[in-house]
């Protein structure tokens, strides 16, 4: 039975469902309600809640339980994410699986408490130091973002890499009716620490880093073949296809389908996982498309990159330009959408390539 849920909460209950046993974090607007949320709950089911006294202390004991083979799990937003980075590349390095919430919020340095999509480049691009891909999810609605918490784990043990649920600020405060998933027994994965030394990848000792680099490779193209999640709708005959994902995800899909009803060619390709990027998806678009237009919640156009990089490789023997709607402080509305859309067919909004 579904029951009215904060988007923050409801996803860390999701956690405790999955076998999650272990959190450490510091608090930060607009996630402290996973923290505050678990500083209880976690006990109650014999697991750990550990308010550090950093970021960057938060995700070194999250390292700790990881290496133990416990289902970990750390959340943050902006510059908490950035502090936490060093311990990513490091959970990456030694090829330990966990999951990191970001829900984000708009701005540089401190930044500030509006909901955003601003942290995209860091999340799809590793975020830390070296040579490395962390799975990104982007949830748009909580039950959606519910539903994935189990298949983040489920992923990240799979791959032995760590999963990113980037949301947005939005997603995290506001509240919709949500169905939850069963428990699921608590497990310690094989490969983790017993008591002796058995797992030799785990630290700096006696690696081979050129083979391991291969491997790697190998591992980020396996990913890059099986994890690719979208949703997608009218694009066999669209003359613009939008690509937008999280929650301006749902605001273009509504766009889309009221443009459809007033006879505008245009559909709409909605990613899950953001890396890796659903390439896949371009390769239905019409081949006779006029544009790719993005729909943003930040101001320098983030996702279009990527979204003009797939068009040219599935589209090789047509320039389709890419354009980029970018809404900073909220959530772009359906009318907004639209005002804008018909400024791109109109010729008075420019590509961005």
């Amino acid at each position: 039975m579904a029951e009215m849920m904060k988007g923050n909460v409801a996803v860390a209950e999701a956690a405790v469902r999955a076998g999650v046993r272990m959190y450490a974090g510091y608090p930060i607007t607009p996630t402290t309600e996973i923290m505050e949320y678990l500083s209880w709950r976690l006990p109650e089911v014999g697991g750990t809640f550990i308010q550090a006294e950093s970021e960057l202390a938060g995700i070194n004991m999250v390292i700790g339980a990881a290496s133990c083979g416990v289902r970990a799990l750390t959340a943050s937003s902006g510059p908490g994410i950035s502090l936490k980075q060093e311990g990513v590349s490091t959970l990456a390095d030694e090829e330990l699986s966990a999951v990191v919430i970001n829900m984000c919020r708009y701005g540089n340095g401190l930044g500030t408490l509006f909901t955003s999509q601003c942290d995209y480049n860091r999340e799809t691009r590793g975020g830390g130091n070296g040579d490395y891909r962390c799975i990104v999810m982007c949830p748009s609605s909580i039950q959606e973002a519910v539903d994935m918490i189990a298949e983040a784990y489920d992923v990240a043990e799979k791959y032995r890499v760590v999963v990113v649920m980037l949301g947005e600020g939005a997603l995290g405060q506001m509240m919709e009716p949500v169905e939850l998933p069963d428990f699921q027994e608590p497990k310690r994965n094989p490969w983790g620490f017993d008591g002796k030394y058995t797992y030799k990848k785990i630290g700096i000792f006696e690696r081979d880093s050129m083979k391991e680099a291969v491997e790697l490779v190998d591992k980020y193209n396996t990913i890059r073949e099986n994890e690719q999640r979208w949703e997608d709708e009218g694009l066999e005959d669209a003359d613009y296809v939008f690509v937008s994902y999280g929650v301006p995800g749902r605001s273009t899909l509504g766009a889309v389908r009221e443009l459809r009803a007033q006879g505008e060619k245009v559909g709409i390709i909605r990613p899950i996982t953001v890396w890796p990027f659903p390439e896949k998806a371009f390769y239905k678009i019409n081949p006779n498309v006029k544009g790719i237009i993005t729909v943003e919640a930040n101001a320098t156009g983030q996702l279009v990159d990527d979204a003009a990089l797939y068009t040219k490789k599935a589209l090789k023997e047509r320039n389709v330009p890419a354009y980029a709607l970018t809404y900073v402080f909220g959530t772009p509305t359906i009318r907004n959408i639209k005002k804008d859309y018909f400024e791109v067919k109109s010729g008075s909004k420019k590509e961005v390539y």
